[in-house]
Formats: structure tokens, sequence, C-alpha cells
């Protein structure tokens, strides 16, 4: 495993709000057959992210600020297929991006880290915390999902979200749909949408033990959820929190759907650093 300077911008095919966050040049990390894009800033107590479904780390910029501002050093990883990053993406499971993340943070020589999941990226954190316990501090999900399905008239509209060849009103509302509480404007996530990526990572989702990841081990835990989310229904958050034995917290912000970053973001921000400022002082 090695890693190398990548001064590529992010992918302009695929539109605004795609590419990674915290710079404007990335370390193109190599973990086994993959070779994925790593956004690394600030200094402190390391904060590692990894984003939503078929999306890319660039949604987590204003909470990468905050974090930075606040005294984190901030590691964001583009999965397999997105912005750049590379690597098999067929029968890709969530043990993969599991080992993917602990891949990144060894040949960035971090031992143990706080780890952030949003959406489909929960699963994923919560898959690192399960197989490799002694590498997570804290977790945080941001959009819990797993246990409680959506609705499905929302995981269709999800579905519609990656189709580049629909009509781009069309578009903007399987956008608002899947992704957002009324009222809200989907117009910011009309770009960003990696379709291969976001195959390989259903796939994953599919063939996945629930049990195996969903309680996390026996990290502490913040769970952050809008209450308007149709796709990961706050009854997800609620189970985590009557089922697990470790701390866990629960923040449950209204006027927030599945997308929540670019919905509430200083509300997010405000209880992830919160929460990390108190792991990190105990």
């Amino acid at each position: 495993m090695d890693a190398t300077t990548d001064s590529a911008a992010p992918d302009p095919a695929a539109g605004p709000g795609a590419g990674s966050s915290g710079a404007d040049a990335r370390t193109a990390v190599d973990v086994g057959a993959s070779r994925l894009l790593v956004g690394d800033v600030g200094t402190g107590d390391v904060v590692v992210l990894h984003p939503s479904l078929g999306r890319g780390t660039a949604d987590f910029d204003h909470l990468v600020g905050a974090l930075v501002e606040a005294g984190f050093r901030v590691v964001t990883i583009d999965p397999r297929g997105v912005a750049g990053s590379t690597g098999p993406l067929t029968d890709l499971t969530l043990d993969d991006l599991a080992d993917d993340v602990v891949g990144v943070m060894d040949v960035l020589a971090i031992p143990a880290a706080f780890v952030v999941g949003h959406a489909f990226g929960n699963r994923v954190m919560r898959a690192v915390a399960s197989r490799h316990p002694d590498r997570v501090r804290a977790i945080v999900l941001l959009g819990a999902g797993g246990r409680v399905r959506g609705e499905p008239e929302v995981h269709a509209a999800i579905e519609r979200c990656f189709d580049e060849t629909a009509d781009e009103a069309d578009r903007l509302a399987a956008i608002a749909t899947g992704f957002f509480a009324p009222g809200n404007d989907a117009a910011v996530w009309l770009g960003g949408w990696y379709t291969d990526a976001k195959r390989a990572q259903q796939h994953a989702i599919l063939t996945a033990d629930l049990e195996h990841w969903w309680l996390a081990g026996a990290a502490p835990m913040l769970v952050v959820q809008g209450l308007q989310d149709r796709a990961a229904p706050p009854e997800n958050g609620r189970s985590l929190l009557a089922e697990r034995r470790a701390p866990t917290r629960l923040v449950e912000l209204d006027g927030a759907g599945h997308a929540l970053l670019p919905e509430q973001p200083v509300a997010v921000a405000a209880a992830v650093v919160g929460f990390l400022n108190e792991r990190r002082a105990g």
C-alpha cells in the first residue's frame, strides 16, 4: 500500500457537487487493487468520513470546515467508482468497503479514528466498527438506515436520481422525493451521482448480514437523523438507541430528510462537533 499526490481536479462530467472535500490536491492511496482519492486536512484527532450511496465526499464540505475549525484532522475517502477513485466493483461487499477505509488509515499511519458515515456510508462505517473495533474511537451515523425500510415510492425515486438520460425536472423531483424534506432545495444535489458505484454499493447492501454490522460493536455512537427522512425512517435511530449497550446518543432534526447535510448543515455540524469534542476530552 502506498500513497501519491494526485492534483487532478474532480471529474467535470460529474457536475456540481462532485469530487472530494478539503483540498484541490488529493492523495491517491493504493489499497489492494483499489486506488482511492483521499482528502486530508487539518491537525489533531482524526475524523474519517464516508459518503452516501453513489455520491462523493464533496457532500461533507461544510462539515469538514467545521471539524477543521474545531481542531480535528479530517480524512475524506471517495470510494471505488466515485470521483476518480478506482477499484473492483464486481461482487463488492460491505466488508470490502470497510477494509478500504482501514487500508487508507494504514497508509496514513492512523492507528484509530472517529468515523462518520452518511446514509449508505453509515453502513460502511458500522462494518468498520464491527470488523475492526480497535480502529474506531467513536462512530457518527448521519441518516442511519438498515432495519426499518423506507417507503417504496422513495426507493423508486432514488433509482431515478441516477438516470442521467431523464429530464432535469424529473430528476429534480426524484431527488426531492428520495432525499429532501418538503420545502428544502433539492437542486444542490443535481450533480455528483455515480451510477457504477451505486450499483456495486447496492449489491453490498443486499448481500450483507444486517446483524454483522447493525450495532457497530461497542464504539460510542451518535445518530443524527432527519424527522422527515423517508428513505431511512427515524425508527432506525430509535431502535439503535434502545438496543445498544454502548453509549449512544440520538439527535433528531426537524426540516431534514435523508440528504441531511445540505438541508441542515449548521445543526449537523454542531451535533457532530459537540459529540466528538466530548469524546476526545474523555
